[in-house]
């Protein structure tokens, strides 16, 4: 999927040399109850990945990202469809947890109830602040649960795409998730699928390479666009979005860490800040992240 690309501004995205399948939400659904809790960490790239997986639960193009329950009339107008992305007033009320969805708005949900659990804590800088770990260690129990947890990473922008930086935020991460909870040990590293490999042989190839079942996927920051700000054109343009993506992928997978790569899916693309993707782009980085889920083997948990 990293690799796939567009013929075309604005063209539909389409992977190399592998199948993405589009799910749907009842399939969603299923794939996501095979997890005790989905939790994402990072930075509004990250919580535009949530938002759209709340789209697709709740089968709500035009508020399924938002807190819209709590909105007045104005805020109904203002943050329809692309808006919950684009506009930050909007985006900042995205839903952090399917738990508050559940609390205030369960008719909304598509999935069976107490099913499913995904959640996001924004963890954007590096040295990480102690009371964001304290909520990473509150999102994790000490004792084994009867199904799996996933986590999928999003880091680079805050800390100006320094290398050093996002791969010690990410060991802080790592270290802190297994101090709490000791069941999360000794994992091996879970490989995407290999190419031109039929499903089932990447999957025996995964599950040989794996000693342990702590799945972990790592996404690096998409392509920027012509709005952004001349300021960081360097440092955070394009070339730099190349780079950072190639090294981190090198070294997450050292770590026993995947790797999704979003420049290629990206760099075609509206991005309406020069940052950001629409909904329709989050919607597709929420779809890969959906085939990773799939492709795990939850049973060697």
């Amino acid at each position: 999927m990293s690799s796939g690309g567009r013929i075309g501004h604005d063209a539909p995205y389409m992977p190399r040399d592998c199948d993405m399948r589009w799910f749907s939400t009842e399939e969603i659904c299923e794939i996501l109850s095979r997890f005790e809790k989905v939790v994402i960490l990072g930075d509004s790239m990250m919580r535009h990945v949530i938002g759209s997986l709340n789209v697709l639960i709740r089968k709500d193009l035009g508020y399924g990202a938002v807190t819209d329950w709590n909105f007045s009339p104005e805020e109904r107008q203002d943050c329809f469809c692309n808006f919950q992305f684009n506009v930050k007033s909007c985006s900042v009320q995205g839903i952090f947890k399917t738990g508050d969805v559940v609390k205030n708005d369960p008719e909304s949900l598509a999935c069976p109830a107490n099913t499913i659990d995904v959640t996001i804590e924004q963890m954007i800088r590096f040295p990480i602040p102690s009371d964001e770990l304290d909520r990473l260690r509150g999102l994790l129990p000490a004792k084994k649960p009867t199904r799996p947890y996933a986590f999928v990473f999003g880091h680079g922008l805050w800390n100006d795409l320094d290398l050093q930086a996002t791969l010690d935020w990410l060991d802080t991460v790592l270290d802190v998730s297994v101090q709490q909870a000791p069941w999360l040990a000794s994992p091996g590293p879970l490989s995407t699928r290999s190419r031109g490999k039929p499903a089932r042989a990447a999957k025996t190839e995964r599950s040989k390479q794996s000693s342990g079942f702590w799945p972990r996927l790592f996404l690096t920051p998409n392509a920027a666009g012509k709005e952004k700000p001349d300021e960081w054109l360097v440092s955070q343009g394009n070339k730099a979005l190349m780079v950072f993506e190639e090294a981190v992928r090198e070294e997450v997978k050292r770590k026993g860490v995947e790797h999704l790569g979003t420049w290629n899916m990206s760099i075609q693309s509206n991005k309406f800040d020069g940052v950001h993707l629409d909904l329709r782009g989050n919607l597709i980085k929420a779809m890969m992240v959906m085939n990773w889920l799939n492709m795990l083997e939850v049973e060697n948990f």
